[in-house]
C-alpha cells in the first residue's frame, strides 16, 4: 500500500510533535502540508526545513496548495472555535478529519476502546490527554463488571507541558473528559480533574483513576486492566502502571453517595498510571501531549488501512 498524504493544521507543540511522528514512524501516512496563521511560527519554519509544504494563510492557504487534492487526512490541532469552520470546509472537500481540539463535533474516540466502531465517521474527536490516558482503565473495569456506577480521573501534568491552548481550555478539558468517561468508558456518572504541577524538574504525567463497580471480582478487574495496559503500549510505549490496582469494598452498611444516582455499594478500584513521552519532539515528561499525538496517529493509520484496503479489494 502506498502512503497517503496528510496535513496538520496548527504548528504548535502538538502539531509539530505529530509531524515528527508521521515522518519517523508512520507506516501508511506521509506529510503533505503544515498549516498555520503566523508566518513567524517556529513550527512552520521547522516543517519548511524538513521539506514539508507550508502555508501561513490558514485553511484557505491549505486549499490553495498544489497537492491539496492528494491530501486525504487532516489533523486539526488548533482550537475548538477554529475547528468549527475547519470541519465544514474539510468535510465538504471529502477529507478525513482527526480532531485534537475540544470541539467534539465527531464521536469521542479512544483507539483501544472504540476506534473500529468510528472508522466510518468523517470526523473523530481525540477527547483530551487525560481522557486518552485514563478512559482505557475505566473501560477495562466496565467490560468485566455488571455495573460501573462511577468513574473519576485526576490528570496531573507538568505546568511546562501545558501551553496556551491547554490553559485556555481547562473548562472544556474537564467537561469533555467527564462526558467521555460516561459515553466511552461506560460509567453511569463521571468526573474529571486536571492539575498543572509547577514542580522543577518537570514531573512526568501522572494519572489516577477511581471506579465503583458491581459484579466483578478483584482478579477479573486486575486481569482486564493489565490486558488493557498492554494494548495501549502498542502505540504509547511509555504508558505504564505505577503499582498494582488497589481495591476497597464499599458495603451496604456504609454506602457512598453518588450525585445523581444516590447511595451505592460495590468495589472501589484505584489505578495509578504514568505516561512517559517518546521525546520525538517534546520532552519525555510531556506524556500528556505525546499520548494525544500517538492516539491521533494510530487512529489515522487504522483509517487508511481499512479505507484503502477496501478500495484496493
Amino acid at each position: 500500500m502506498s502512503k497517503v498524504k496528510c496535513a496538520i493544521i496548527g504548528p504548535g507543540n502538538i502539531g509539530t510533535d505529530l509531524m515528527i511522528k508521521v515522518m519517523r514512524t508512520a507506516k501508511h501516512l506521509e506529510m503533505g502540508a503544515m498549516v498555520g496563521v503566523d508566518p513567524k511560527s517556529d513550527g512552520l519554519a521547522r516543517a519548511a526545513r524538513l521539506n514539508v509544504a507550508t502555508t501561513h494563510e490558514g485553511i484557505e492557504g491549505l486549499r490553495a496548495l498544489p497537492n491539496y487534492d492528494e491530501i486525504k487526512v487532516v489533523f486539526d490541532a488548533t482550537s475548538a472555535k477554529a475547528h468549527m469552520h475547519h470541519d465544514k470546509v474539510l468535510r465538504a472537500d471529502g477529507k478525513q478529519v482527526i480532531d485534537l481540539t475540544p470541539a467534539a463535533l465527531g464521536p469521542y474516540t479512544i483507539p483501544v476502546v472504540n476506534l473500529e466502531a468510528n472508522l466510518g465517521e468523517g470526523n473523530v474527536n481525540m477527547v483530551t490527554c487525560g481522557g486518552q490516558a485514563t478512559i482505557p482503565m475505566v473501560y477495562a473495569v466496565k467490560r468485566v463488571a455488571k455495573r460501573l456506577v462511577y468513574g473519576e480521573i485526576v490528570a496531573s501534568i507538568s505546568s511546562k507541558s501545558a501551553g496556551p491552548g491547554t490553559r485556555a481550555n481547562i473548562d472544556e478539558f474537564t467537561e469533555t473528559t467527564r462526558a467521555a468517561i460516561e459515553q466511552v468508558g461506560g460509567a453511569e456518572r463521571g468526573k474529571a480533574v486536571i492539575i498543572l504541577n509547577p514542580a522543577e524538574p518537570p514531573m512526568i504525567m501522572r494519572d489516577t483513576v477511581f471506579t465503583l463497580s458491581q459484579g466483578a471480582t478483584q482478579e477479573e478487574i486486575t486481569q482486564s486492566i493489565m490486558e488493557m495496559v498492554t494494548e495501549v503500549q502498542k502505540y504509547v510505549p511509555g504508558y505504564r502502571l505505577k503499582q498494582a490496582p488497589q481495591f476497597e469494598h464499599i458495603g451496604d452498611n456504609n454506602p457512598v453517595n453518588i450525585p445523581g444516582i444516590g447511595l451505592c455499594s460495590g468495589l472501589k478500584t484505584s489505578v495509578f498510571l504514568e505516561v512517559e513521552g517518546a521525546a520525538h519532539y517534546l520532552p519525555a515528561y510531556a506524556g500528556n501531549l505525546d499520548i494525544m499525538t500517538s492516539a491521533a496517529l494510530a487512529t489515522a493509520e487504522r483509517w487508511v488501512e481499512k479505507t484503502f484496503a477496501k478500495e484496493a479489494a
